[in-house]
């Protein structure tokens, strides 16, 4: 397993939920051995963050200052980066569009940290609910941290299973009981 070194919040346009998630971030997490970025999966050009959510950001004194969306390019996608997404269409997405993505560094934000609701976009929505989609990512992003804190932040290897996830696999398996009669014709085959 690799410890990761770099995440980044992949969202659609990248122009508010992605921004938001990347700051705060940036903001609550004390130690800056990670890297932090927010990129586009749709970005035909840069273009600055969505007024409301820049609105929702700096009345939550937060520093966006010459922030544009940037596209989600392959090559920032390593053995060490951890991609979050906030819902599975763009989790499928970029696991369809870029190779150095995969099922272990690819994960949904809200899933990854034991919530059962995506991070529902808040474009076209009013000032109000692209504060709640703040609010609704800040708690997201807090329980993130806590895991980070608490047990680290690892991508595992294409492949590789560990050895506790052999065994629970091996217990759930069904044993096959065989019946008296296949028990008896087992017992009476020839040997070969």
């Amino acid at each position: 397993m690799n410890r990761v070194t770099r995440i980044i919040f992949a969202v659609g346009e990248g122009l508010s939920r992605g921004p938001m998630a990347a700051a705060l971030f940036g903001e609550l997490y004390d130690n800056k051995d990670i890297e932090v970025l927010s990129r586009g999966i749709h970005v035909a050009f840069e273009e600055p963050l969505n007024p409301k959510a820049e609105v929702v950001m700096i009345g939550n004194g937060m520093d966006i200052t010459g922030f544009t969306a940037k596209p989600l390019m392959d090559y920032e996608i390593t053995d060490r980066t951890m991609i979050f997404t906030m819902g599975k269409k763009d989790r499928e997405e970029i696991l369809e569009n870029f190779e150095s993505a995969g099922e272990e560094n690819v994960r949904i934000l809200s899933e990854y940290v034991g919530d059962e609701l995506e991070i529902m976009d808040p474009y076209g929505g009013t000032l109000q609910s692209y504060g709640l989609c703040f609010e609704l990512i800040k708690t997201t992003v807090e329980k993130l941290i806590s895991l980070i804190e608490t047990d680290g932040l690892f991508v595992r290897e294409p492949g590789l299973v560990a050895e506790t996830e052999k065994t629970e696999e091996a217990e759930e398996q069904p044993v096959a009981e065989a019946s008296p009669q296949a028990l008896m014709d087992q017992e009476q085959a020839p040997l070969q």
